[in-house]
């Protein structure tokens, strides 16, 4: 396909996911109040010492920043009720380019990397109020702590974020050992640094920063990390069983072109390439 085509198609993709994530924000916008009172469950789960009348309520400190929760809220709702329309066009932009076999290795990526993310963000709400709870617990027995919209929102964001995109970890690291870069051995023997790492990493990337939130992040993220590992360890066993075509051949000797295995990576009427 010339250049231009390219970037027509891409062009056509990007305003179809647009428009996903435009028809995903009029909903969230549309159903605000319920999404609202769900999001701030964790903070009403904080120990009421420091709220008014003993009731945790947060506070919107400027005249605009009601719309601009509401945008917000419709923005994040909108982007994860229309995941399946933009992670179906960057496929389909993508695609053709890629052989059957790596197709299928992508369909399995794809579906394991939805529940992923869901699970390190539905960890991150469960824990949101712990590290809540520790910090507003510091302050002086006779103050009241107001807590601005913003800065909740803010808080909520980065911890259901932090959390997807780490549980993503694992499967970083098994499509880069399918795809012949991070073999079993060299996962072995950097094993100690790579967990050392992790809990660096969860120290440092949550937003809390405190002992609770930085293990409830760090303690699944190890045990991925040591599934990772099981399954590169069992997709090289299985790749060194296998016989090599080339085993014998000189350097400076050209080895055959299979044919016909070309022709099964390829789809029915698929040109070679």
């Amino acid at each position: 396909m010339p250049l231009m085509d390219h970037l027509r198609e891409l062009r056509s993709r990007l305003f179809k996911a647009v428009l996903g994530l435009v028809a995903g924000g009029i909903v969230g916008w549309v159903f605000f109040p319920p999404i609202w009172d769900f999001l701030k469950k964790p903070y009403t789960r904080i120990p009421a010492e420091h709220c008014i009348d003993a009731k945790c309520d947060l506070v919107v400190h400027g005249i605009f920043d009601g719309f601009f929760i509401h945008l917000k809220v419709a923005l994040i709702v909108g982007a994860v009720i229309s995941s399946p329309v933009w992670l179906y066009q960057i496929w389909a932009f993508v695609a053709p380019g890629l052989y059957k076999r790596e197709r299928r290795w992508t369909y399995v990526f794809m579906i394991a990397a939805v529940p992923l993310f869901g699970l390190g963000a539905a960890l991150a709400y469960l824990t949101m109020d712990k590290g809540l709870s520790i910090f507003i617990g510091l302050a002086p027995g006779d103050s009241i702590v107001l807590v601005g919209v913003q800065d909740y929102l803010g808080y909520a964001q980065a911890m259901l974020l932090i959390f997807g995109l780490t549980f993503e970890l694992p499967l970083f690291i098994v499509v880069l050992n399918v795809a012949g870069v991070l073999t079993h051995d060299r996962i072995r023997r950097s094993r100690r640094m790579l967990l050392f790492g992790i809990f660096v990493f969860a120290a440092v990337a949550t937003p809390s920063q405190d002992p609770f939130t930085m293990l409830a992040l760090a303690l699944p993220t190890v045990f991925l990390f040591e599934v990772a590992e099981i399954l590169a360890y069992f997709h090289d066993r299985r790749k060194a069983a296998r016989p090599d075509p080339y085993e014998g051949l000189s350097d400076d000797e050209a080895s055959p072109l299979d044919l016909a295995a070309l022709d099964a990576e390829l789809e029915p009427g698929e040109p070679r390439r």
